[in-house]
């Protein structure tokens, strides 16, 4: 029974995270991507899905590297606002071109780049959470 608990808590508590991380994403870029979506832009789906899923990496070796619950919120949480930074950062690499407009006209290739970047920030980040 305490291995359903803790399951259950670390289930509950990570599930949180990762909706906290796509909430705090979806309130600190300028692109608002759910709203996008609504409108039917690929682009901006492939760049939300890409965030979700490079999290998703970030909270996963958080939680299976953790030795409690504790460990585990504060890594997750380390994990998320480095994951954000790590976007802005991309933001100024890629100055040529505007990613806010490139999402916004629905530019499928820009959507490709950004899912592949979150995607590959987020897994780098979580192997840094390994020891």
């Amino acid at each position: 029974m305490s291995l359903f608990l803790s399951f259950l808590s670390y289930a509950g508590v990570g599930l949180l995270l990762l909706f906290a991380g796509l909430l705090a994403f979806e309130l600190t870029t300028k692109t608002k991507e759910f709203r996008l979506i609504g409108q039917g832009n690929q682009t901006a789906a492939m760049s939300i899905g890409g965030k979700l899923l490079g999290l998703a990496f970030v909270l996963g070796s958080a939680i299976a590297n953790s030795v409690s619950l504790t460990d585990m919120l504060i890594w997750g949480g380390i994990g998320i606002v480095a994951q954000i930074i790590s976007f802005y950062l991309a933001e100024l690499v890629t100055i040529r071109f505007s990613i806010q407009k490139a999402v916004e006209e629905d530019n499928r290739a820009v959507g490709l780049m950004l899912l592949f970047l979150s995607l590959s920030v987020g897994w780098v980040l979580g192997e840094c959470l390994t020891y």
